[in-house]
């Protein structure tokens, strides 16, 4: 197992260059399955979910080719089968039951795991299956698994109870080519389901209105092989937009998209932190005094609930009382205990944690509870005196291409330690 050392005090300084979003690449390489043609998706981030999937693909006879050195991946589905996946691979990753709505879609049935992840609350799958069924599958549920089969998939006007990024996706795979029209309300709109949707009719779906609450789909006979390069990934840009508001420092984000970043840039400039947006880069200043603020997390486009975790390290060092409220996933503070190892003042009251800021955090050894949760002990380490270990950092790794040599370039001291 490894860790990552951090000995906080620096400041930083320098450009960082943002990744492809991981949010993005997985949906888009489960898309890859109704081809059953050749994809390449450009500049992959090479990341652990990114091999979990391919090796999922690969379990239902995927012909998968990945180069490192280029972060390309070529993706030959045409040999694809109609047979349950790996449940060991499944388990590992929630993103894995993205493959559903493909295959059902292709072959008219599929059977698989129930998926894995993070333990950060309850994300049931019930609204994916609801999308099935109203496209005309037949879902059984047992022994841990899940079973879809349909005669032939039928367009439906499919509301959704909730706006899940993850439904969204796999009710938008199965429905393009379902015989008629499709209509999805209340659907997600982040930006990724955008950026699926545009690598879907690339391949010749007929998909309008993604990004929006109403996606209309025509269903095709049959997609052919693509080639798209996803969109750049807005959670690891607001991550070292919090390293430079933590350290007070000032740096400079190459790849970045504003609309994406727009609350992110909203509540960060509140909190006093001088952010400028020069095309695809953004200048962050945090070298001045910082305000207390309030935080509620939201679908898009409000506050991204995978930026909680960050933004209450930040606030833990910001004089005053801040307060952050929760209301995508009832268990996503376990970073909380971690935090107030290293000086935090943080008291849980339900769906909310109220910070009172202190004058400085110091260095300890703490847990990365989940990802994002991991991203945010680090960024505490840079802020904190002395040394902090993060352990179980491949909960990081999930998400974060080489974070560590990021910031190391950026002038932390931090290193990775096996």
């Amino acid at each position: 197992m490894s860790k990552i050392v951090v000995r906080g005090g620096n400041k930083l300084h320098g450009e960082v260059n943002i990744s492809t979003a991981k949010n993005s690449v997985l949906p888009i390489i489960a898309a890859c399955i109704l081809s059953g043609d050749k994809c390449i998706i450009e500049e992959v981030p090479m990341l652990e979910d990114v091999f979990v999937i391919s090796d999922i693909l690969r379990s239902i006879f995927a012909d998968i080719s990945i180069d490192k050195s280029t972060n390309r991946i070529i993706i030959d589905t045409s040999n694809v089968k109609d047979c349950d996946s790996c449940s060991e691979l499944v388990k590992k990753m929630r993103a894995s039951f993205l493959i559903m709505g493909p295959m059902i879609s292709r072959f008219g049935r599929f059977k698989l795991s129930l998926p894995g992840g993070c333990n950060i609350g309850t994300r049931p799958i019930d609204l994916h299956l609801k999308g099935f069924s109203a496209l005309g599958a037949e879902v059984n549920i047992g022994h841990g698994y899940v079973e879809a089969r349909a005669k032939k998939l039928v367009g439906n006007k499919i509301y959704l109870d909730f706006p899940s990024v993850g439904a969204t996706e796999n009710i938008m795979m199965a429905a393009v080519m379902a015989e008629g029209e499709t209509i999805i309300e209340n659907a997600a709109e982040e930006p990724e389901i955008k950026d699926l949707a545009k690598f879907l009719n690339s391949m010749g779906a007929r998909i309008t209105g993604a990004g929006s609450g109403t996606i209309h789909i025509i269903g095709v006979k049959d997609l052919k092989g693509s080639i798209h390069k996803p969109i750049c990934d807005r959670i690891e840009a607001g991550t070292f937009m919090v390293a430079a508001s933590i350290t007070r420092s000032k740096i400079k984000i190459n790849g970045i998209n504003e609309e994406h970043l727009k609350p992110i840039i909203a509540k960060l400039t509140e909190a006093g932190v001088y952010i400028k947006v020069q095309g695809n880069s953004l200048i962050v200043d945090g070298n001045r005094d910082l305000n207390p603020i309030d935080i509620k997390t939201m679908p898009y486009p409000g506050f991204p609930t995978d930026m909680q975790s960050q933004m209450t390290g930040l606030l833990c060092t910001v004089r005053g009382t801040s307060i952050i409220t929760e209301t995508i996933f009832e268990n996503r503070f376990m970073h909380v205990v971690e935090m107030k190892r290293m000086g935090a003042n943080i008291k849980i009251d339900g769906r909310s944690a109220v910070i009172e800021g202190v004058d400085k955090l110091t260095g300890a050894e703490v847990k990365a509870t989940d990802l994002r949760a991991g991203a945010a002990l680090i960024l505490c380490g840079l802020a904190a005196e002395g040394e902090t270990e993060v352990m179980d950092i491949y909960h990081v790794d999930r998400g974060y291409v080489d974070i560590e040599k990021k910031l190391k370039g950026l002038g932390a001291d931090i290193e990775r330690i096996q």
